[in-house]
Order: C-alpha cells, then sequence, then structure tokens
C-alpha cells in the first residue's frame, strides 16, 4: 500500500511539473505546486468516484459470491485512460489554438469555446480581487449565468493559483470530473441491462468525440454529464435494490446540478421522475419512498424558479409556467435569429418556404448536426476542419443507434419498457437541444452531449440486443444513413469546386435520399420474404 501510494505521489509531481512546463510555454516550471495541488484533486475525485461506486456495487450485490462482486479491473484503468485522454485533449488545444487557429484572442488563450474562456478569464479575475467569491452569483451575469462554475473556478485559483493565470488547472479537474461518467454511465447499464450492454455503453462514454472535447475544457457539461448517469444511475438503485445510497445519489447530483444551471437541474429532476414511471410499471405502491423523494425534489426545484426565476430571464414573471413559457418563446426567437444569419443556403430555405415550417425546419437541422458531409468540405482552418470532421463522425456513427432504438423496443418489450422510457427521454433532450440550440453548430452538440451517457447506454443496448437476435435492422440502418448522407457529398462539393451538379435545392436532395432509402429497404424485405418462402 505504502508503495502505491509513493508511486502515486511521484506521478502526481511529474504530471504537475510538466503542465506547469507547458504552461509556461516550455520556459519555466513556475506553478507547479498549484497543479499538484489540483492533481491531488482530481486524483481524489477518480479514486473517491471508484470507491464509492465498488462498494455500492458489492452492497447491491451482496447475494452473490465474492468473485460476483467485484468491479472489472478494466473499467478501473479505462476511468484512468479516459481522464488522461481528456487532459492530453486540453494539453493540445492550449498548444495547437495559438498556432493553428485563425489568431483571434480566445485560440491566443488556448481556449476551444468562447463561454469557457470568458467564463475563465472572469473566475481569475474573481480570484485576484478583493471581492468575495459569492460575488460570482451576482456581479458576474454576463460571464456564467448561474455562476456555479465560476465561483468553482475562482475558488480553486484563489487557494491554489500562482502570480499567472493557468488555464490548465481547471482542465484537470473537468477532465478528472467528466471521466466519471464512464463509470455510472457502466453502472447504470449493469443495473438496467447486463455486463455486455454496461460494457459498450463505458467505451462509447470514454470515446465519443464530444463528451472527449468538453471534458477536455472548462464548460459545465463537463460536469454535467456525469451528474446525469449519476442520478439515473442512484434512481435504479433506489428502485431495483430498495438502496438508500440511491437517493443519496439524486439528490447530491441535483444539489451540485442546481449552481451549474437552474434549468439543467430541472430537466434532471423531471427527467428521472419520467423514468421513474417505466421502471416502477405495476409496483407504484412497493416504490412509495422513492416517489415522495421525487415529488419533494420537483417541489423544491419549483420552489427555486419561483424565488430565483428572475436570474433567468430578468423581465419574467416569478410563475414557473409563465417563465419556461417566456423562455421557450424567446430561445425560438434568438435561435432561429442566429442560425438565418449565420448561414446563406439556411437563408435562402427560409425564403422559399412558408415562416409556420421554420421552427421545424430549425428542428431537424440541429438533429443532423454537426453534419459529416459539410465537415468534409468546409474551408475552414484545417485544425477547425479536422475537430469538425472527428465531431460529426462521432455524431453520425451513435445516430443511427439512436433512431432504431424506440423502434426495437416497442416491437420488444412494448411502449411501458424500461427501454421505451429511455428512448423517449433521450429524444426528448436530442429535440430540446436543437431548438434550444437552433442548429448551431457548437451549443445544439454540447447541451445533448450533457446527456452522453444515457445516449450511450441506449445505443449499447441496440447493438447488443441486434447481435443476439440477428436482427438486420441495425445494418440497414446504418446503409440507410450512409445513402443520406451519400446524395449531400456533391451537394457540398460543388460550393468549393467545379462541379456542375443538377441538383441545387436543399429539399430536392433531401429526398433523392430518402427514395434511395425506401427502395433499399424495399429491396431488403423483399428479398427477406423470398428467403424465407424458399426455406
Amino acid at each position: 500500500m505504502i508503495k502505491r501510494i509513493v508511486l502515486l505521489i511521484t506521478a502526481i509531481i511529474g504530471l504537475s511539473l510538466g503542465l506547469a512546463w507547458v504552461s509556461s510555454g516550455f520556459g519555466s516550471l513556475q506553478g507547479w505546486i498549484g497543479f499538484f495541488g489540483v492533481g491531488l484533486l482530481g486524483v481524489g475525485i477518480l479514486l473517491g468516484g471508484w470507491f464509492l461506486l465498488k462498494s455500492d456495487y458489492q452492497r447491491g450485490q451482496s447475494s452473490l459470491s465474492p468473485s460476483h462482486t467485484q468491479l472489472p479491473s478494466w473499467l478501473f484503468w479505462l476511468l484512468m485512460g479516459a481522464a488522461l485522454l481528456r487532459l492530453g485533449v486540453g494539453i493540445f488545444w492550449s498548444l495547437a489554438l495559438p498556432q493553428w487557429g485563425y489568431g483571434g484572442e480566445v485560440e491566443l488563450a488556448g481556449y476551444v469555446m468562447t463561454d469557457a474562456f470568458e467564463r475563465d478569464v472572469a473566475a481569475w479575475d474573481l480570484a485576484r480581487s478583493d471581492l468575495p467569491l459569492s460575488a460570482a452569483f451576482s456581479e458576474f451575469s454576463g460571464d456564467d449565468q448561474y455562476g456555479g462554475l465560476l465561483f468553482g473556478s475562482a475558488l480553486v485559483y484563489r487557494a491554489l493559483g500562482g502570480a499567472t493565470h493557468q488555464p490548465l488547472m481547471m482542465v484537470v479537474l473537468a477532465a478528472a470530473f467528466s471521466a466519471l461518467a464512464v463509470i455510472f454511465t457502466w453502472g447504470f447499464a449493469r443495473q438496467v441491462w447486463d455486463a455486455p450492454v454496461a460494457a459498450i455503453a463505458a467505451w462509447v462514454v470514454a470515446l465519443f468525440p464530444d463528451a472527449i472535447l468538453l471534458g477536455s475544457t472548462q464548460m459545465r457539461e463537463a460536469f454535467m454529464m456525469t451528474l446525469v448517469v449519476l442520478a439515473f444511475y442512484g434512481l435504479v438503485q433506489a428502485l431495483r435494490e430498495r438502496s438508500r445510497w440511491g437517493l443519496a445519489w439524486i439528490l447530491a447530483a441535483l444539489l451540485l446540478s442546481f449552481p451549474l444551471s437552474l434549468l439543467f437541474a430541472v430537466m434532471l429532476a423531471g427527467m428521472l421522475a419520467v423514468f421513474a414511471l417505466f421502471l416502477t410499471t405495476g409496483s407504484w405502491k412497493k416504490h412509495w419512498r422513492v416517489w415522495l423523494v421525487l415529488a419533494a425534489l420537483v417541489a423544491l426545484a419549483l420552489v427555486v424558479i419561483w424565488l430565483f426565476g428572475d436570474q433567468l430571464l430578468p423581465t419574467g414573471s416569478a410563475n414557473p409556467v409563465k417563465l419556461l413559457q417566456r423562455w421557450l418563446r424567446q430561445a425560438a426567437r434568438w435561435q432561429a435569429y442566429n442560425t438565418e444569419h449565420a448561414s446563406g443556403w439556411m437563408q435562402k430555405v427560409f425564403r422559399t418556404t412558408p415562416q409556420g415550417f421554420h421552427p421545424w425546419i430549425l428542428l431537424g437541422y440541429g438533429v443532423v448536426r454537426p453534419f459529416l458531409p459539410a465537415a468534409l468540405f468546409d474551408s475552414a482552418a484545417p485544425l477547425w476542419q479536422g475537430i469538425a470532421i472527428w465531431r460529426s463522425l462521432g455524431w453520425v456513427l451513435l445516430l443511427p443507434f439512436l433512431i432504431i432504438a424506440p423502434l426495437l423496443a416497442w416491437r420488444r418489450d412494448g411502449l411501458r419498457s424500461p427501454v421505451m422510457g429511455l428512448s423517449i427521454l433521450v429524444w426528448a433532450v436530442i429535440l430540446v437541444a436543437s431548438f434550444r440550440g437552433g442548429g448551431d453548430n457548437w451549443d445544439n452538440p454540447r447541451y445533448r452531449a450533457s446527456w452522453i451517457g444515457l445516449q450511450a447506454a441506449l445505443a449499447a443496448w441496440v447493438w447488443v440486443t441486434q447481435r443476439r437476435d440477428d436482427s438486420p435492422w441495425l445494418r440497414r440502418a446504418l446503409v440507410a444513413m450512409g445513402l443520406i448522407l451519400i446524395w449531400w457529398i456533391p451537394w457540398y462539393l460543388r460550393r468549393i469546386t467545379i462541379l456542375v451538379w443538377p441538383v441545387q435545392d436543399v429539399f430536392a436532395t433531401l429526398g433523392l435520399g430518402l427514395v434511395s432509402v425506401l427502395l433499399y429497404l424495399a429491396v431488403e424485405v423483399w428479398h427477406e420474404r423470398r428467403q424465407t418462402a424458399d426455406d
């Protein structure tokens, strides 16, 4: 044990020296003590999360043999690997963006997102000022609407920061906390389904591009993605194992969510209540304590909105329903304005379609973004084009699984199964994110990436189920996605080359893709029926 502790501390010291050297532009080791402090905190987060999950899992499996109550050893190394991967990518941003970006203020400072830059700089300013840290919730609303992450960042900088701003300090903590989503996604999927589904889900969270991207930045979504699966893991534990620890997980996740984003916390509480309906079908009375706690949490969320709703919309009403209605209207108008003015071809689409169709167009547009054909033929700087291709490739591979999930759940288990409930929640998040982000290529994906644990678990279930049933529908969904994408390649290619392509209309291009899918499916079904008849 002592030898392991010595090796761990030595590794943290080495990492701290390396981070200090990188942060100084490879000129000195100044600030390494601060990095040592956040390194200890990051390792504490990782090991603390691991041992808490381990002890909780052992309690839930106490009736089994000792060999079946241990977490798999590979999961620990996947956790550590995910954290190091996110940290490594964060270091890469700090070095690559000043060299290969566009030379803007945000890129020169090594930040991949403007929101992260503004919030982190404000946190550093607050930490170096004489203001109390509580000013994060009142004096810096322009940099952080809710103040929670700004408060936490300022606390770290005030306690451990040196004479100069070291943005990588918060990247260390974001990487560690976001990596916990890997093991809690495993725990959630293991409780709802089985070990194969859990293993695939954990790997998806560890390697999904937007999860890595957000985990390598100073964004609140790096923390949210872990809080989501922590809460859902706790819900399953509370309902299926009747564990008080499950209620503690839920409460901890919601309490940590409130200062990060009030709307996110309210949405999370509502999602938990909806999923509980699908988990307790036919046995509500048995779980009355859990329902009582969930009702109390929802009531608490409404009270918080009533008291602090003006922080969401300064001119809004204290009535939660009116506040939500106004937020939805303003979000729709604002995001439609942004999208229409950011894309030339979207402006053309809006000019040729009735205004009532515009919200639906934006909704569908946001669901498919980041869009792989657009990324492949983007005229951005090579670094940014590489990021776009990386992100869009991850989404285009995940999306077919999420599309087929509710259909497969309905066919196998009916409308009131946990899988159907999870499918409804996942698609609700995707659509809300698309609506809120207005089809934006950054805000929209990061909103839905907060829920990557649920998406990964659902996709893993689809993969395992299709393999077990030897069903062709997953293959068909992937081929269908490919057929739709292929038609967009010449559409984008004609914009940057001399290619003459007769189909220039957006809806005609989409129609060609859909017709191709219908023809492909018709041939597949005909071939399947013919084989069945021959047998």
